[in-house]
């Protein structure tokens, strides 16, 4: 595991979901730092703010209201100053065609959301294994 601290954007409109989420990585004894957002939108406007640490990881959900995960995805991957972070897609959606057009996307991955806490610790000790402890990560810009 990562001795440094990891600054992960997660972007979900669930606020149980998120808290899930935040609980997972506490479980695991991950130090992280987890931004918030609802939607896409609020994402990007976080990304862009001078002020706002460049996250390491962003965890992307596909539904949502407002900016939806998908073009958020699409956005991200577009803009020069922000392609290189890593999106993971930890969603519901049991889509095929959602997981297919993510990887054309360019997203990082793309993870299942489980139902249930004990599933999603394993998946969030999953994440800090390959994404802090194996993977040379790009460097901030």
């Amino acid at each position: 595991m990562s001795l440094q601290p990891i600054h992960i954007l997660l972007v979900d409109d669930s606020p149980s979901d998120r808290a899930l989420v935040g609980l997972a990585f506490e479980r695991a004894k991950i130090i992280n730092e987890i931004t918030e957002a609802e939607e896409g939108g609020a994402a990007l406007a976080i990304l862009r703010e001078a002020k706002t640490l460049r996250p390491d990881l962003i965890l992307l959900d596909l539904n949502m209201p407002g900016m939806d995960g998908r073009e958020f995805l699409r956005r991200v991957k577009a803009d020069e100053e922000l392609c290189t972070i890593p999106v993971v897609i930890l969603t519901s959606s049991m889509a095929d065609d959602d997981v297919a057009q993510s990887y054309r996307d360019h997203c990082a991955g793309y993870i299942r959301k489980p139902v249930d806490l004990a599933g999603l610790s394993r998946v969030v000790a999953g994440i800090s294994d390959y994404w802090f402890a194996i993977v040379v990560r790009p460097p901030a810009d």
